[in-house]
């Protein structure tokens, strides 16, 4: 017979280990038309960019605190009717986000969004 004494806080470490940092990405917030992708052959021709933008999470990542948005990021290129094309989103961890998650002992836990993608005029 399982000792429930032992296994619940197995289960809670579990459940706060495996949870974490989410976010979810919607382009509909960015107020302009965006495409992940260019249809074959065809080539995006605008304006080439790369922005990096931080997200923050409290306790493991249970909790948000800021999160990276695209359109700040965007705002002045995205003026007058252009869309985003080939839009690519990573999430990474740099070296200090993870410097700053061991210090904090996982209190705070940053993360790097980098968006990358062509501005296309219309």
């Amino acid at each position: 017979m399982l000792n429930i004494r032992r296994i619940g806080p197995l289960v809670v470490g579990a459940a706060l280990v495996l949870t974490g940092c989410a976010q979810s990405f919607d382009a509909t917030s960015l107020g302009v038309p965006a495409t992940m992708a260019s249809a074959a052959g065809d080539a995006a021709v605008g304006q080439p960019f790369r922005v990096s933008s931080h997200t923050v999470h409290a306790f493991w990542g249970l909790v948000p605190l800021g999160k990276a948005r695209l359109d700040k990021a965007l705002a002045s290129q995205l003026v007058g009717g252009k869309e985003v094309a080939n839009l690519k989103i990573t999430t990474k961890s740099r070296w200090s986000d993870l410097l700053f998650t061991v210090l904090t002992v996982g209190v705070i836990a940053p993360k790097t969004v980098i968006y990358e993608g062509v501005v296309v005029g219309r």
